[in-house]
């Protein structure tokens, strides 16, 4: 039996066409960066809920979703509809295990993302567990258009705080922006591109993957480097991979 609790919306932010943030208050007990919960609306005398990553670290003192309107779906138009002051139902219960504390110890951590997916990274980043464990940290951020690059301030300011520890890259695949990939995540491991532009290698002595976003991108990715000898991480099975599990 899933416990709702009753979240005010604070602020809606519209970043491009279809993309949206919004912050709640709601009070939510701990959890760690990178976990997701329940977000749900009653529409037409039914209630509907879909999981959402929290953007937010664990000490902001707000909680944040980052999510894009699906084309004929319930909830995400109008959750895109709401404003400062309206009501939202959150699962008292926070999951997941797209955390820092779930892989193992390595030198380099990379995090691969397409559209929203960026959102539990940089819960993640703005914690001081990674820069604590990892040598290096590469977050890849792959969108279709420029202007969907969201949360670049934050990126920023993350690059300016560990200029020797991360390496950020941007993907941009239906045009070209400079300084970014114009071509997927995929293309740049295959072509070595990729671990050019960082000075480092995927390699599963060193690295852990960690993936978030499109499937089709995580099957993709998840193959080629299983062709390098990497595995999915399991807590009883260590491994080099690791992905969440939102259902």
């Amino acid at each position: 039996m899933v416990n709702w609790l009753k979240g005010v919306v604070v602020e809606n932010r519209q970043w491009s066409t279809g993309l949206f943030s919004l912050r709640i208050d709601v009070p939510l007990g701990d959890f760690r960066a990178g976990q997701f919960v329940r977000v749900a609306l009653d529409i037409d005398g039914e209630q509907v809920a879909r999981p959402y990553s929290l953007v937010n670290a664990p000490h902001e003192d707000f909680f944040e979703i980052y999510f894009n309107i699906v084309p004929e779906g319930p909830l995400s138009s109008r959750l895109a509809a709401l404003k400062a002051g309206d009501i939202v139902q959150v699962a008292e219960k926070v999951s997941g295990f797209l955390t820092i504390n779930e892989v193992p110890e390595v030198d380099h951590l990379w995090m691969m993302a397409t559209g929203t997916g960026v959102g539990p990274f940089l819960s993640s980043l703005k914690t001081e567990e990674p820069w604590q464990r990892f040598k290096k940290i590469v977050l890849g951020y792959s969108v279709r258009l420029a202007e969907e690059l969201s949360y670049t301030e934050t990126i920023s300011r993350l690059l300016e705080e560990h200029p020797e520890q991360m390496e950020f890259v941007a993907f941009v695949t239906r045009e070209v922006m400079e300084g970014a990939f114009n071509s997927r995540i995929t293309t740049t491991i295959e072509s070595g591109e990729l671990e050019k532009r960082v000075g480092i290698s995927l390699d599963p002595a060193t690295s852990h993957v960690m993936m978030c976003g499109n499937s089709d991108m995580i099957q993709s990715v998840s193959g080629l480097l299983e062709s390098r000898g990497m595995r999915r991480h399991r807590r009883r099975e260590p491994g080099h991979i690791t992905t969440e599990k939102y259902h």
